[in-house]
């Protein structure tokens, strides 16, 4: 079977950065999962992996436009330490992440640095900017079931583990 839309892939592989640092990891003993067609992977990989099989295996280069984009300076921002209020100082270092609301919904905020009473903020995804080296291998491709086609996602035995009402 092939990785077409509505397909089930279940993928091992290896994520390196520029500098062959390892960044992420799947294997046969814990697999990716996703489902073809719905957005919920990169634009280059999902394409890359277009037709692929059961076995298949390769490596590929992701260009930050076919990744998490460019890094956008527009979206770091300096604040007052005074914003985190009733958090630890000892959690408020480079690194750390919250969610935050912002104008375009829930999003995930990283701190870059912390100066004194300013802690500079990073709306950014962490691998933006960064060219993504993979190595994949196709482990699994099934259909989705119907369950699966409505929530838009895979589900694991037993359900996805969260509520869709």
């Amino acid at each position: 079977m092939k990785i077409s839309n509505n397909k089930i892939a279940s993928l091992g592989y290896t994520l390196k950065n520029d500098d062959g640092q390892v960044l992420d990891k799947a294997d046969k003993e814990h697999p990716f999962l996703y489902m073809h067609g719905t957005g919920g992977i990169i634009k280059g990989l999902e394409k890359a992996l277009e037709d692929k099989s059961t076995n298949d295996s390769f490596n590929l280069i992701v260009a930050p436009e076919d990744a998490y984009g460019e890094r956008d300076v527009n979206l770091t921002e300096a604040v007052p330490r005074t914003m985190f209020e009733g958090i630890d100082d000892k959690e408020l270092v480079a690194g750390a992440q919250f969610h935050a609301q912002t104008a375009q919904g829930a999003q995930i905020i990283s701190i870059a640095s912390v100066e004194g009473d300013t802690i500079n903020i990073d709306a950014n995804h962490p691998l933006a900017g960064e060219t993504l080296h993979f190595e994949v291998e196709v482990l699994d491709v099934r259909d989705a079931t119907e369950d699966e086609i409505a929530h838009g996602h895979p589900h694991m035995e037993g359900g996805c583990g969260h509520d869709h009402s």
